[in-house]
Parts: C-alpha cells; sequence; structure tokens
C-alpha cells in the first residue's frame, strides 16, 4: 500500500485497514512457518505497510 493513499484514509478507516493487515500478516507468518511460502518477501511488505499504518494512525489522532 502506497504512503499517498494512506494519507487519503481517516482515522476510522485507517484502524479498519490496521487490523486487516495485522491479521493477514498473522496469517501469512504461520503459513511460512508450516511450509516456506512461495514469496517470503511478502512478509517484509506487510510488515512495513502495518508500520506505515500506525505511523499515520497516530500522526491523525494527535
Amino acid at each position: 500500500m502506497k504512503q499517498s493513499e494512506i494519507i487519503s484514509l481517516s482515522a476510522t478507516e485507517l484502524q479498519e485497514k490496521l487490523s486487516q493487515l495485522k491479521k493477514t500478516y498473522a496469517d501469512l507468518k504461520n503459513a511460512h512457518a508450516i511450509s516456506p511460502i512461495e514469496n517470503p518477501l511478502q512478509l517484509r511488505a506487510l510488515r512495513r505497510s502495518v508500520a506505515r499504518v500506525t505511523t499515520e494512525l497516530t500522526k491523525k489522532l494527535q
């Protein structure tokens, strides 16, 4: 998810997106622990997306 897309979301939309991304990350991480996923770089991309959304959410709530 691009930074420009994240900035345009409201605080409630960011919270929904954050919970969705965290669930996806947890599912993908569990799948990778059981058997290696095809593209392990997906984990890094999701983790960074979670960080971007969390940072923007913190900015909007201040």
